[in-house]
């Protein structure tokens, strides 16, 4: 690494329901140092993965991401980030 460049960690994004359909694999990996980022990279020419993760939650390692700022959420190496879309049902 050069001086300069910031460490992006490598995460594991799971998709389920209308996310898995819509981004066609259950699991994939990527770099980014937010949640923010990863976000634009997974909806990057994916139009119907980019319209469902407008709608869904977000799970980082068991833990809720709830209304917190998406680029104030930092993400780790080896995170798993979980892509809840809504769903109806009970």
């Amino acid at each position: 690494m050069r001086i300069g460049e910031r460490l992006m960690p490598t995460v594991t994004i799971r998709y389920w329901a209308a996310a898995k359909s819509a981004a066609g694999v259950a699991e994939e990996t990527r770099k980014a140092a937010t949640l923010d980022e990863l976000l634009s990279a997974i909806s990057a020419g994916r139009d119907e993965l980019a319209r469902v993760v407008k709608l869904s939650s977000f799970v980082i390692d068991g833990a809720p991401v709830g209304v917190r700022d998406r680029g104030a959420v930092r993400l780790s190496e080896g995170a798993v980030v979980e892509v809840l879309p809504p769903y109806a049902g009970g």
